[in-house]
């Protein structure tokens, strides 16, 4: 099989493949290492090759749902046993993950045979996928500009072609935000959904989670189909299951939807053009579908929940170094400010914090009491340009100063801090309303700018509403075909 034969196929159509013996799970593997190591050198998406140990699975007996498929893994939280889970930071690169996490498990549990693992930021906190232990990752639709973050890497490599599906997570938006990036479609899972296993029982007190980015609808599906195939009984929820398959449900027709759509950013930040352009043509799309589509949006506080989910993402931080432990030469001053901060917050704030997580929730929930999904731009501008987002020289040496005098904490409590924080979010704020409340939100590939990058919508749908948002997506997958859209920068 040479590489554009290969290129025309999903997941699920390679596994077909392999199963009628028409092509083998060594062969595939060649083709995707080849064109991993013909455009990563452009793209920087992948950190760790592991082309032996793959080699060594390829030639084994493979069983399962996508056996003998090539696949990617993200390099945090995605544990491989006997290899470094780098997480985008030098403070990882002697630590060797004890046992595979949960969700490798399943996927290996799949059939899948794992090449390597993709780039991230460090600790998986930045909108973009750039950091001081791997260098900056390149959208592969314009090499000048980010993939997004922090699922980076997997969503340049998946766009690239190097796999028609790879291992993502999310917990602000790092699913959705690189697939918006990117032109693929990205789920998030609602909370509970996906194990988080077997270092925690959930991660950022479950508003992040595991999952993937790929071409195709069905790919998402059958992948969460693998990752949810049995139950985690060391989570801390029981989260129902549907009563069908994913990829069964994401086959069928979604039925007459009612959707409330908005284009205005939660924080008041500006929103690009584009971005309005596109949530307008869904709308549009939407509505000749004959879905009922109207502007509308929940009663939530924008400005509010960013300042809470920054609070709970600075404490996340404080506590990764922490664990981690080493010198703190090790972290990037962005991850050193951002935990610093956490603490200037007494533990009375930090649990209020997250009291008012909940009342995001209720406040969604009565959204969705009138419509089935939530419409919004993923991003409020077009994908930036690499290093664009990076921390200016000034910035950086005030930071230094107040990280030696201790007075980072002090001066997170500020005014001035709180809305530099919130500003940070200017392009990336409509994501993390979904991370706090725990439901499932998902980017759809419907738009490109007028310079050729992508600029994809999100839905945001109500508890256990996995399968309408799949099946939505695949509606809209087939009236507005994407997966055949190659990159024009490799």
């Amino acid at each position: 099989m040479d590489y554009d034969e290969y290129r025309r196929f999903d997941a699920v159509g390679l596994a077909e493949l392999v199963a009628r013996s028409e092509v083998s799970a060594a062969e595939l593997l060649e083709v995707a290492i080849g064109r991993a190591e013909q455009v990563n050198p452009r793209l920087n998406a992948i950190a760790r090759p592991m082309h032996d140990i793959a080699r060594e699975r390829a030639k084994s007996e493979l069983s399962g749902p996508f056996a003998g498929v090539p696949f990617l893994i993200k390099d945090l939280g995605q544990d491989y046993q006997g290899l470094p889970t780098g997480g985008g930071s030098r403070s990882l690169r002697g630590h060797r993950a004890a046992e595979h996490s949960v969700v490798v498990r399943r996927w290996l549990d799949a059939g899948l045979v794992v090449f390597g693992k993709t780039t991230t930021p460090e600790f998986g906190t930045k909108a973009v996928t750039e950091s001081v232990a791997t260098g900056a990752t390149r959208n592969p639709w314009h090499l000048d500009h980010t993939p997004g973050g922090s699922s980076g890497g997997t969503a340049a490599a998946v766009a690239a072609g190097v796999v028609p599906v790879a291992g993502a997570s999310d917990g602000g938006g790092s699913i959705r935000i690189p697939a918006a990036c990117c032109g693929l479609f990205g789920l998030k899972p609602g909370r509970g959904v996906v194990p988080a296993g077997p270092l925690a029982a959930e991660s950022f007190h479950g508003a992040a989670t595991d999952g993937v980015i790929s071409r195709t609808v069905r790919d998402t599906a059958a992948m969460l189909d693998v990752l949810t195939a049995t139950r985690d009984l060391g989570g801390p929820y029981l989260s129902a299951r549907p009563d069908d398959s994913y990829r069964n449900l994401a086959a069928r027709e979604p039925g007459k939807l009612r959707i409330g759509f908005t284009t205005k950013s939660p924080i008041g930040a500006p929103v690009d053009a584009e971005a309005v352009a596109a949530v307008e043509h869904a709308a549009k799309v939407l509505a000749e579908l004959g879905h009922e589509v109207e502007p509308a949006e929940p009663a939530i506080d924008g400005n509010r929940l960013a300042q809470d989910f920054l609070g709970a993402w600075c404490a996340n931080a404080a506590f990764v170094m922490a664990r981690i432990g080493g010198p703190k030469s090790g972290f990037e001053l962005d991850t050193r400010l951002l935990g610093a901060a956490a603490w200037g917050t007494r533990a009375p704030e930090h649990v209020a914090t997250l009291a008012r997580w909940n009342e995001y929730s209720r406040a969604l929930a009565a959204f969705h009491e009138r419509y089935d999904l939530l419409l919004t731009p993923t991003l409020a501008r077009p994908p930036v340009r690499v290093g664009e987002l990076a921390t200016p020289p000034a910035v950086r040496i005030l930071g230094e100063i107040l990280l030696s005098l201790n007075m980072v904490g002090t001066f997170s409590r500020t005014k001035a801090w709180r809305d530099q924080i919130v500003a940070n979010l200017g392009p990336v704020p409509f994501t993390q309303l979904a991370n706090i409340t725990g439901r499932p939100a998902m980017s759809v590939p419907l738009h490109h700018t007028a310079k050729g990058l992508p600029l994809g919508v999100q839905f945001v749908g109500g508890l256990g509403t996995e399968p309408t948002l799949l099946a939505l997506a695949s509606q809209l997958e087939a009236h507005q075909p994407w997966a055949d859209r190659r990159p024009t920068a490799v």
